[in-house]
């Protein structure tokens, strides 16, 4: 069905005679058919999000409906590929039309021409269901493609055959109850606004480890859980992000570029094809999926970035992978729903964004959670949302900070007079706060005993008190205060430098595991503990205390190999007792 544009206002198109169009349809506007969506339809009259520049399109412009909702393209060829908001591939874009986007381009998202190697493993002749998996393909060195039925198609499997095939190709068949024949190819389509099903949901119970010390032992996230990463510019938000997206212990990786400077996005491009995974040795890319729309984009395109990329999360969450979502940034989706709403001419809400932003949001963040996939063998698979949030100067009092903060369950502020102190990560450790410890604690009991959470719980009240005593060394100096107080201030400072600061260029410091973090605490707190039994031995002199060798060594202690580190401290250790010993002793500092 064709229709005719009435009015043009930016990326808003409203068109009359589109009687049969239902919301969220993609239709083709203009004679170079810019790809929309179907926002509001008022009787035969549509109003439409352009996702792409309409300079140029006037009143008469003809407007084709597609029939179909805004939908990605599922199956192998994802990995290792760079999307834009809308999933056109940019590589083979660039091919076609050079440095810049053609407008009106149609590309499909997955290459119709390269052949993929499938392995059937289903048996020909059994009831499927869908989700059900029935063969894989090797889509790259570190990921095995699960091809599955579709959902919603359930019956006999009649004919499933191994070969080299495209994506469009039929390589089975399924006879449904009502005895129609369903074809089988390794790529199905999926509405991105559409949640794809899946048979349960689970608490979040294991962490997910990012290597990084601050986030892994104070304020940890799950496996299927939520976190919003908040902070004003140059505070680190991306650096953050990619250290999430290089480090953390998840199967699959979709990042998504949502608004963000071009530059940044460069730099995640030039990036990821030269690290390296640590758990193959293969390019990072080859478990990755990018989706780059940058600032200088159409906004009314990042709204649909966000989507297109949980649903591509989704459909490897249901292979039974472990996905992480790492979205930069969350507020410049919010921009494009404002300006949407305000074309629109809908009443608005604080700051001008829609009423329904917190709607929108918890629609994206809820899409997150640990399952149990469809199909029949009960497989396990997550999706993490991590969102990074940019409020105006820093102010998290904003509605989209305060919208995601009623949301997730993890939340790390991001301090900008920590990030021009040079501390990164610049989480702030008094304003942020996790609340998966407790679902989490039977995990730290059982791998690594009750002292773990016993030395977490420790750590974080030192910094409160430091936060405290920070007030009245600001009025008396620091020399002002007991020993004890002054032994707080040390150990504090070092749980903040030699364990919470991390640098990401040193590569055996941007990343800690979690026995290397348990031990390294536990190495900072047992020096507290030594120094202060020596106070109570009678020791005055704290600055000889502050002053050994050993402690020094601790300083350095975090930039230990990761099989060499248990010895090394268990020499600091050593070397503390008896340093601190010799001076209780009265005898000379060693």
């Amino acid at each position: 069905m064709s229709g005719k544009i009435v009015k043009v206002s930016g990326p808003l198109v409203v068109a009359d005679g589109l009687s049969d169009a239902s919301i969220s349809d993609v239709v083709r506007v203009g004679s170079q058919g810019l790809i929309g969506e179907v926002l509001t339809m008022t009787g035969g009259s549509a109003a439409i999000q352009v996702y792409e520049e309409t300079s140029g399109l006037g009143p008469g412009a003809d407007v084709v409906t597609t029939g179909t909702p805004l939908s990605v393209e599922l199956g192998p060829g994802l990995l290792e590929n760079i999307y834009d908001g809308i999933q056109r591939p940019l590589l083979a874009v660039r091919a076609l039309s050079g440095s810049t986007i053609a407008r009106g381009i149609d590309v499909p998202a997955l290459d119709r021409e390269k052949r993929w190697r499938f392995f059937p493993t289903a048996i020909v002749g059994a009831a499927v269901t869908g989700g059900d998996i029935l063969g894989t393909v090797e889509e790259t060195a570190a990921v095995a493609h699960r091809i599955m039925v579709p959902p919603g198609v359930s019956g006999i499997l009649t004919s499933l055959e191994g070969g080299n095939y495209t994506v469009e190709d039929v390589i089975g068949s399924v006879k449904t109850a009502s005895g129609e024949d369903i074809p089988l190819r390794l790529m199905h389509k999926w509405p991105v606004r559409v949640g794809r099903p899946f048979t349960k949901k689970f608490m979040p119970e294991k962490p997910l480890c990012s290597g990084q010390r601050v986030i892994d032992t104070l304020f940890p996230l799950a496996k299927g859980g939520t976190a919003a990463v908040p902070g004003p510019f140059g505070s680190g938000k991306t650096v953050v992000q990619h250290q999430l997206a290089k480090w953390s212990d998840v199967d699959i990786v979709v990042y998504i570029g949502c608004g963000e400077r071009g530059n940044e996005m460069t730099d995640v491009l030039m990036e990821f094809p030269e690290l390296r995974d640590p758990k193959t040795g293969e390019p990072l890319m080859k478990r990755t999926v990018l989706i780059a729309n940058t600032s200088d984009m159409p906004v009314a395109a990042r709204e649909a970035s966000i989507y297109t990329g949980i649903t591509i999360a989704e459909y490897f969450r249901d292979m039974g992978y472990d996905v992480a979502v790492i979205a930069d940034s969350t507020s410049r989706w919010a921009e494009a729903l404002r300006e949407m709403s305000g074309r629109l001419e809908e009443m608005p809400g604080e700051e001008g964004y829609p009423a329904y932003l917190s709607s929108r949001l918890a629609q994206f963040y809820e899409r997150a959670g640990s399952i149990e996939c469809l199909g029949s063998d009960a497989r396990r698979g997550s999706l993490t949302a991590i969102g990074a949030v940019s409020p105006p100067g820093g102010d998290t009092s904003e509605p989209v900070s305060q919208a995601t903060m009623r949301i997730v369950k993890v939340f790390w502020g991001l301090d900008s007079s920590l990030a021009y102190a040079r501390h990164f990560p610049a989480i702030n450790w008094l304003s942020s706060y996790s609340l998966y410890l407790d679902t989490l604690k039977p995990w730290y009991d059982k791998e690594y005993g009750a002292v773990f959470m016993h030395d977490r719980t420790r750590a974080m009240a030192i910094l409160q008190e430091e936060s405290a005593l920070s007030e009245i060394v600001k009025l008396v100096g620091a020399d002002a205060l007991s020993a004890p107080d002054r032994l707080t201030l040390e150990t504090a400072k070092m749980i903040r430098e030699d364990f919470l600061q991390q640098n990401a260029f040193d590569d055996l410091d941007s990343y800690s595991s979690y026995e290397k973090q348990a031990h390294l605490l536990r190495l900072i707190l047992s020096y507290s503990d030594m120094c202060s039994d020596a106070i109570s031995a009678g020791v005055s002199d704290v600055d000889a205390l502050f002053a050994i060798e050993a402690r020094a060594q601790i300083g350095r202690a975090k930039s230990s190999l990761p099989d060499e580190f248990k010895e090394e401290y268990a020499e600091i250790i050593r070397n503390m007792k008896y340093q601190i010993d010799d001076i209780i002793a009265g005898g000379e500092l060693k």
